[in-house]
């Protein structure tokens, strides 16, 4: 898996970059006001699965899976309590393929 590296948003504005994903998955910070933009330049539907580590009374929560439409740009929110694994990284994974996918993690502050 690829680290996406966090990129600030400050409130005067900022550059942001997209990056390919990779095809083994990405992680990234989990945590308040961050969020992950994906971009699926494929001609095809891509699902992004993310892990949810935790537990509520002993039983485990469901990943999240997010499809994103062929040609769509989306944003998704990534807080701790939900994706944050013992590291702090929330695990990303991309089906069928990250074929044509971009992404990148953005804090605002």
């Amino acid at each position: 898996m690829t680290a996406l590296p966090t990129q600030v948003l400050v409130p005067g504005g900022s550059a942001s970059t997209l990056v390919a994903a990779a095809s083994g998955g990405d992680t990234c910070t989990a945590g308040d006001g961050v969020f992950l933009e994906v971009n699926n330049g494929n001609a095809g539907a891509r699902t992004l699965t993310l892990a949810t580590p935790g537990t509520v009374e002993g039983l485990p929560i469901s990943d999240r899976q997010v499809t994103i439409p062929p040609g769509e740009r989306w944003k998704i929110p990534i807080p701790a309590r939900l994706y944050a694994g013992s590291d702090g990284q929330c695990a990303i994974t991309y089906t069928p393929d990250a074929a044509s996918v971009t992404v990148g993690a953005f804090k605002v502050i």
